[in-house]
């Protein structure tokens, strides 16, 4: 394919389109995303403050939770705001500084809770199959070392990908179909080559996606094999308890992000790729504090406690 940019007008702001084809839907799509927002911050927030107050909840799964939950909140906060404003005022444009910034977190935490979750499956594994020697076998050295390691390659895979969309050159009319800086959304204002770029993605999604899977799958593998010889009932529903909220969790994460890479890339299309890509920003934020808080006794014991201590303090 020949690109031809000698008379091409290159633009430095983009304009997003969102959700402007159907005006009459903005004012409840507003107060929806509003409310689910607002519900994910509160509810991410309340996990990592409830983890901190309770020194039971000090233990390496609840520490990886507050990592999965501060990245919850940081990726609903990339591209909610935007979102929201696009749906009320009528000058949508974005810079292109303002976009490949707005990319590169949105990329970093998504790799990084993809890793976070595969950490967090491993976790499980220790704790099932090795459960005397788990708080030596996940000591807080190695705890460090995986949180650091998925946060450096998250960063990097971002980085390459950043860089490989800052690197094209984009022409008028400058208009971007969808409420974010979405790769593919962003690739299609480009009027050069995007070879390498397209190249880079495909790489870095299959290996992290692959890699992400393969530890989670071993992981749970081992789990299931180790629950089945497990001749006590009660142990059985316990190591099963332990691992439901995370199996969950995963399902969602990788369930959307499958949604959202299978959609063909075609004009036709562009609706369910807003949908699903809204889907991945705002629901598994939304859900993973759920999850883990209702399938959870230690942390709804916190909670209760701790709005106790707050509604009755003389009985302190």
């Amino acid at each position: 394919m020949v690109y031809d940019l000698v008379n091409q007008s290159f633009v430095t702001t983009f304009t997003l389109i969102g959700f402007s084809e159907y005006p009459h839907l903005w004012a409840p799509l507003f107060f929806i995303f509003l409310t689910i927002y607002m519900v994910t911050v509160v509810g991410n927030l309340g996990i990592i403050v409830v983890i901190r107050i309770n020194p039971k909840l000090h233990t390496p799964m609840y520490f990886f939770l507050t990592h999965l939950a501060f990245l919850d909140m940081c990726y609903s906060s990339v591209f909610t705001p935007k979102l929201l404003e696009i749906l009320v005022v009528e000058n949508r444009i974005i810079t292109l500084e303002g976009c490949m910034i707005q990319y590169l977190f949105g990329c970093t935490f998504v790799f990084t809770e993809m890793f976070m979750l595969a950490v967090m499956a491993y976790d499980r594994f220790v704790a099932v199959c090795n459960p005397l020697l788990y708080t030596v076998a996940m000591s807080r050295q190695l705890c460090a070392l995986l949180i650091a390691g998925t946060y450096l390659y998250g960063g990097l895979c971002s980085v390459i990908l950043t860089y490989s969309l800052w690197q094209l050159s984009y022409c008028g009319p400058g208009i971007i179909n969808h409420f974010g800086c979405e790769y593919s959304a962003v690739l299609s204002a480009s009027c050069s080559d995007p070879s390498f770029s397209q190249i880079a993605c495909l790489f870095i999604s299959i290996f992290s996606e692959s890699c992400s899977l393969l530890i989670t799958l071993a992981s749970y593998v081992v789990i299931v094999v180790t629950i089945m010889r497990m001749p006590s009932k009660g142990g059985l529903r316990k190591a099963f308890s332990t691992c439901a909220s995370h199996l969950t969790a995963i399902s969602i994460f990788h369930g959307v992000i499958l949604l959202l890479y299978c959609v063909p890339s075609s004009k036709s299309s562009w609706l369910l790729v807003k949908v699903a890509t809204a889907l991945y920003t705002i629901l598994i934020p939304i859900v993973n504090p759920l999850i883990y808080s209702l399938r959870n006794k230690d942390v709804k014991e916190t909670v209760r406690r701790f709005l106790h201590s707050k509604l009755h303090p003389q009985l302190i």
